[in-house]
């Protein structure tokens, strides 16, 4: 019998990438964009480009361990909590136990003896994750998601770096769009494609913020620019 394929599991590392290659992509391109839309020359464009891909890389990761390290001092002290609570008052705990399963369609006879069953097992365990929705599937993991962010920005970022690099200064902005359009196009596809969700709706989604994001940085780079000789 062959078993279901779940994407849950995936949940944590998956947001994380593609959130750092969404945004890096966008915002190298978006601060690519605004410098070319008021310059004439390629130095500023490949300054700007670079500083975005490298501040953002630090700053992705960065701002990713920190929010995950969070959750996780979060669940930990929940789980602390719990345990106490198991062990000073643990009839409490499993009626408590029994009542979520009887919420869930159980009858209270069936309900009470499930709770019972599983407590024998492993008591925090069950309470963790039928009373606290904390399992090893979304369990934090701060070092993981900061290096999946960092390196995915970097990843997404280098695209239009490479863009600004080599593409001609006089269609530098059509060509940055253009470019950084079809790279959000196969993101999104990817990211849905590994999320079990629908990939059409991905990429129109991701393809529609990106091109207002970069569209108001151009309008800001054209209104307040100053073209440079």
């Amino acid at each position: 019998m062959k078993s279901e394929e779940h994407y849950t599991n995936r949940s944590g590392w998956l947001r994380a990438a593609v959130l750092g290659a969404n945004d890096g992509i966008l915002s190298t391109t978006s601060i690519a964009i605004g410098v070319a839309a008021a310059s004439t020359t390629r130095s500023p464009i490949i300054l700007a480009a670079l500083a975005g891909l490298v501040a953002g890389a630090l700053s992705m990761a960065a701002g990713e361990y920190v929010s995950v390290s969070s959750q996780s001092d979060i669940e930990t002290s929940d789980l602390e909590r719990e345990k106490k609570e198991l062990e000073t008052m643990p009839e409490e705990e499993l009626k408590e136990l029994a009542m979520i399963y009887q919420n869930r369609g159980l009858d209270p006879k069936l309900s009470l003896q499930v709770a019972e069953q599983l407590t024998k097992y492993n008591a925090l365990e069950a309470h963790a994750k039928d009373e606290l929705g904390i399992n090893e599937f979304s369990k934090p993991k701060p070092l993981q998601a900061a290096l999946a962010s960092g390196a995915s920005f970097i990843s997404g970022g280098i695209l239009p770096f490479l863009v600004a690099l080599f593409a001609p200064v006089s269609s530098m902005v059509y060509l940055l769009y253009g470019s950084a359009t079809i790279f959000l196009a196969i993101s999104g596809g990817v990211a849905a494609k590994a999320g079990g969700s629908n990939v059409t709706k991905g990429i129109i989604r991701i393809c529609f913020w990106g091109t207002i994001a970069m569209g108001i940085t151009a309008l800001v780079g054209y209104l307040f620019g100053v073209k440079t000789a």
